[in-house]
């Protein structure tokens, strides 16, 4: 995908743009995040945080077999350039899909866990581990909200700051490196919005800023699960978060 930026970025994200909305480029670029496994550096990048930072282009990462048809349909009609991100790590998940067309709107947020307490904010596998490590949470009497973003851009600012209004604490969840990705886009804006509702500083997990390794056991060390995710709300709901994350703490 990276020989084709040329094509993505220069053109087909500028091109309604330079002719004044005369001309649209309905495409959709679907790509695959072939993360661990020892793929190695190479097939293990998530690079949606850059394609995200381009004007004229939307990217969508679905976490659910609804949510991966719904958007690919709506990516489809959307009459712009679309990167739809898959992300290997979810093909083995299962789910009701129906058979008719059906649409799932780009830059609309799902809630798959209402909570009190601490509001978790991620896409992709992220939020599938973030249900799991909510769950982990709920032993521990912490209530954690989840929000599936679907879209990283445009991503639901509304209902992310709607919940850290109400739960007072922000961590997000990314699957890419830290620096300049959608975790630092999230933090900021809702430090914007919503800084007097802020309990707490917001915290980031996300990939160290490192390429991926080969070694199975390094990679243990790289990549982050529920374990992870619970035990930074866990820090963050106690009120000693410490600095942002890169990685596994």
């Amino acid at each position: 995908m990276l020989l084709a930026v040329d094509p993505i970025v220069n053109q087909a994200a500028n091109w309604s743009y330079l002719f004044a909305g005369r001309a649209g480029v309905p495409v959709v670029l679907r790509a695959i995040v072939n993360r661990g496994g020892e793929q190695g550096a190479q097939h293990s990048q998530a690079l949606h945080g850059m394609f995200a930072h381009v004007p004229g282009l939307k990217v969508v990462m679905p976490s659910t077999p609804y949510d991966a048809k719904g958007l690919l349909i709506s990516a489809v009609y959307d009459g712009n350039p679309v990167v739809y991100i898959d992300d290997r790590w979810l093909y083995e998940q299962t789910g009701d899909v129906p058979e008719e067309l059906y649409r799932v709107p780009i830059g609309k947020a799902a809630v798959r866990r209402k909570g009190r307490d601490v509001t978790i904010v991620g896409a992709s596998y992220a939020v599938a581990k973030a249900v799991e490590a909510s769950a982990l949470l709920e032993a521990q009497r912490i209530d954690a909200e989840v929000i599936d973003l679907r879209s990283v851009k445009p991503w639901d600012v509304e209902t992310v700051v709607e919940s850290v209004r109400r739960t007072g604490r922000l961590l997000v969840v990314d699957g890419g490196w830290r620096t300049g990705g959608i975790a630092a886009e999230i933090v900021a804006t809702v430090a914007e919005l919503a800084l007097n509702a802020l309990q707490a500083a917001p915290v980031r997990l996300t990939l160290p800023d490192a390429p991926a390794p080969t070694s199975k056991v390094l990679e243990k060390a790289y990549y982050f699960g529920a374990e992870e995710i619970a035990a930074a709300a866990e820090r963050l709901v106690a009120g000693h978060a410490g600095r942002d994350v890169g990685t596994v703490s």
